[in-house]
């Protein structure tokens, strides 16, 4: 009973630190682009992830694997930072250049995936 408590309260403060972060980073991008660029463009979600796993399990294998599936799949990730931009300057609406924006990601995820997958990359 015990136990079950304590995982419950890590994993509550896993949650307000890590939404903390979030609004953080929202906050001050609100009120400087450029430094909430800055602080966005940091791999937050990644490193607080990092953090999470190896105070849970201590295992550093798992956290270079994990860390080397994240390299790999850089790519398509970035390609939302620049279609994004490209959909709301030619006037399209901010939901459907955010939808088209994802789909776009989406699709070259898994193009990725399967172009690994065919190449015997393991992530």
């Amino acid at each position: 009973m015990k136990q079950s408590f304590e995982k419950n309260m890590f994993n509550a403060t896993k949650i307000i630190i890590s939404a903390l972060v979030i609004f953080i980073a929202s906050e001050i991008a609100k009120r400087d682009t450029l430094v909430g660029a800055i602080i966005v463009s940091l791999p937050l979600i990644s490193l607080l992830s990092i953090i999470w796993i190896y105070i849970e399990t201590r295992e550093v294998e798992r956290i270079i694997a994990f860390s080397y599936g994240i390299f790999s799949m850089l790519m398509p990730s970035l390609s939302f930072f620049l279609t994004l931009p490209y959909f709301l300057k030619k006037n399209i609406s901010f939901s459907l250049s955010l939808a088209m924006s994802i789909a776009i990601m989406v699709v070259l995820y898994f193009g990725l995936a399967t172009l690994y997958k065919k190449i015997g990359y393991v992530v």
